[in-house]
């Protein structure tokens, strides 16, 4: 178990190097493996923990060297974050009141309470926002779901949300990869972007530790 998370460690600190791995060994079968990592972070809520932002980063900067192609990346991955919420909204429909009254192994209730309360001060655009978010990213559309919202106005937050979520990271990714700070300090970077990242959570949690408390 301790090899797995260093393993998944090291994956998340040198993304760029391992995604240049994968570029060289599978070529155009590098973009269907990005595809499926995006899917499993947004479409199976027992898989918060999979790398989202830093990889859209690193794969932007990958674009930037020819070995992929920007456009077809920023497509495929679009579609599989659409595709993964979609799904994660269905399930939270059929089974999100079951999952939400106990607290299983793989899904923590406590997650699902945070995002509840991030809907309920933030509403339907909480869907965007929390695609900026670690986490709640892949709880929002399961609560959606559970919540009952009504599809129509979750797809468009949803479009809307994974729209700017892939763009922004997988652009700023490309245009920054020949940066000299960036290029000689990949690892810092991706550090930086998780730490922004968790930003909302950790506020999430110590408001609603405030709260109980």
């Amino acid at each position: 178990m301790i090899d797995l998370i260093k393993q998944f460690i090291d994956f998340v600190l040198h993304i760029d190097k391992h995604l240049i791995e994968l570029a060289s060994q599978y070529h155009q079968w590098t973009y269907l493996i990005i595809f499926l990592i995006v899917f499993c972070e947004t479409g199976l809520v027992i898989m918060p923990f999979l790398p989202g932002d830093s990889l859209l980063f690193a794969a932007g900067a990958l674009c930037a060297t020819g070995a992929l192609n920007i456009w077809v990346l920023i497509i495929g991955v679009f579609s599989a974050a659409v595709l993964g919420d979609n799904i994660n909204y269905v399930v939270g429909k059929f089974i999100g009141r079951k999952v939400s009254e106990g607290n299983g192994r793989f899904i923590k209730k406590d997650y699902i309470t945070r995002t509840e309360k991030f809907y309920e001060k933030h509403g339907g655009k909480a869907l965007i926002m929390a695609r900026f978010a670690p986490i709640l990213r892949t709880f929002a559309p399961f609560v959606a779901g559970a919540g009952r919202m009504e599809y129509p106005r979750f797809l468009t937050y949803c479009i809307v949300g994974n729209l700017l979520w892939v763009n922004i990271f997988c652009l700023v990714g490309y245009l920054f990869a020949n940066n000299e700070f960036v290029k000689n300090n990949f690892s810092v970077v991706v550090l930086g972007i998780i730490f922004v990242s968790l930003i909302p959570v950790v506020l999430a949690w110590w408001k609603s530790r405030k709260t109980a408390n």
